[in-house]
C-alpha cells in the first residue's frame, strides 16, 4: 500500500468517523424526538460527509473503491428496507415518515449528481446500461 493510498484511506476514515457518526446520532435523535428539523440536520451532515469524500477522491484523483461502493449500497439497502417496513407496519409518525423519505431522496439525488458530475450525463447512463451488439452489428434490445 503506497503512502498516497494510505493518506486517502485515513482521510476518508476520519471524515466518516466524525461527520458520518455525528450525522447518524443527530438523525436518530431527531427520529426519537419526532423532530423533522433535527433529523434534517443529520441528513445534511450525511450529505456533507459524502461531499467531503467526493472532494478527497478528486484531490487524490481516484473514485470510490469497490469496498466503499459495496458498503454504501448495502447501508442504503438496509435503510430502505427498514423505512419500508416501518411504513408498512404503520408505526411511523408523520415527522419520522418525512425524515426517512427525505433521507432516501437526498441520498439518491446525491448519488445521481455524483455520477453525472464525474462521468457526464451519457457516461452516467452508460454505467447502468450496456449496449449489446448482435452478430450483424446492430444494437439489440
Amino acid at each position: 500500500m503506497t503512502d498516497r493510498h494510505m493518506e486517502r484511506s485515513l482521510l476518508v476514515f476520519a471524515v466518516w468517523s466524525v461527520l458520518g457518526l455525528l450525522a447518524l446520532v443527530i438523525h436518530l435523535q431527531g427520529l426519537s424526538l419526532e423532530s423533522y428539523v433535527i433529523a434534517l440536520t443529520g441528513t445534511g451532515l450525511l450529505l456533507t460527509a459524502f461531499g467531503a469524500h467526493v472532494i478527497i477522491n478528486a484531490v487524490f484523483n481516484t473514485g470510490f473503491s469497490r469496498g466503499e461502493t459495496a458498503l454504501g449500497l448495502s447501508v442504503f439497502g438496509v435503510i430502505t428496507l427498514v423505512f419500508i417496513g416501518g411504513t408498512l407496519s404503520g408505526g411511523l409518525s408523520r415527522a419520522n415518515f418525512l425524515s426517512g423519505l427525505t433521507l432516501l431522496a437526498a441520498v439518491v439525488i446525491a448519488f445521481l449528481t455524483y455520477l453525472i458530475t464525474r462521468h457526464g450525463l451519457r457516461g452516467a447512463f452508460s454505467r447502468f446500461h450496456r449496449r449489446r451488439d448482435l452478430g450483424d452489428g446492430e444494437a439489440g434490445g
